[in-house]
């Protein structure tokens, strides 16, 4: 088990790990020490054990406000799963148009009219011809 060297708050400590997590706790370390060294430059220095203490409350009030806005963020993603989900079991009726029915005095008075212009066009062309 390997032994490293850790420094938070201007302390040494030696620490001890499982193999292949140094660098996790290299970077748990610093994240540890940087609030320590918030708590150094506001308060000055102080005990060992009480720098530990309110750095780690520190962290934990991070991961906790961290952990609330992860809860949220799922609990939104969840509703538009849910949303997503029900727009795509959605059926979608087809918009109904209706169209007025021309009434069959009309379409007999195009169609005269369409003849009268094609007898027309046919004498034109006859004339012309």
């Amino acid at each position: 088990m390997p032994e490293i060297r850790i420094t938070i708050g201007g302390r040494q400590f030696e620490v001890a790990c499982q193999e292949g997590e140094e660098s996790y706790l290299h970077s748990a370390a610093k994240m540890l020490d940087d609030e320590a060294q918030v708590l150094s430059d506001q308060v000055g220095r102080m005990p060992e054990g009480r720098m530990l203490l309110m750095a780690g409350l520190l962290l934990a009030d991070k991961t906790a406000s961290v952990e609330d806005r992860i809860a949220e963020v799922r609990a939104e993603l969840a509703e538009r799963e849910a949303e997503l989900a029900g727009l795509r079991n959605a059926t979608v009726e087809p918009e109904r148009i209706e169209v007025p029915v021309v009434p069959q005095q009309v379409s007999d008075t195009l169609a005269e009219l369409a003849a009268q212009a094609e007898a027309l066009a046919a004498a034109v062309e006859e004339k012309a011809g």
